[in-house]
């Protein structure tokens, strides 16, 4: 199912290549390209791999408030970078944990072009008047 219509992208996703491919509130998949978003060394950028955890549980978490008029916001994100990536692009993987009434958390799995885990994650939103 995909929900995001409603939803506008922000310019850092367009400029990074962000593609959300399938959403609900309870899971989110999304895509980046390693190409573009690499750190001095020629590997995908932590920073590159945060951007897409947390626009994919801000996508959720955005379908799962608005249903109430209302929109979400990052609070908390932890995140471990296990291996390095070179080319290719990556897929995130974000799973609801808790869908409450002001917050959700989602658990975020980034992982490359073979199914290796690039990255794991958590991000924590909170609801706020739209």
């Amino acid at each position: 199912m995909t929900e995001t219509a409603a939803i506008p992208r922000g310019d850092l996703e367009n400029r990074i290549g962000l593609r959300v491919t399938e959403s609900s509130p309870h899971r989110v998949i999304g895509t980046l390209p390693v190409q573009g978003n690499t750190q001095p060394f020629g590997v995908l950028h932590g920073g590159a791999s945060c951007v897409l955890v947390e626009t994919l549980a801000s996508v959720g978490a955005c379908l799962h408030f608005g249903a109430d008029g209302g929109a979400a916001v990052g609070t908390e994100l932890n995140a471990t970078h296990h291996r390095p990536t070179r080319e290719g692009v990556v897929t995130g993987v974000a799973t609801a944990v808790h869908l409450g009434r002001t917050h959700a958390t989602y658990e975020v799995v980034v992982v490359d072009q073979r199914g290796k885990r690039v990255c794991t994650a958590r991000m924590t939103c909170v609801r706020v008047a739209t």
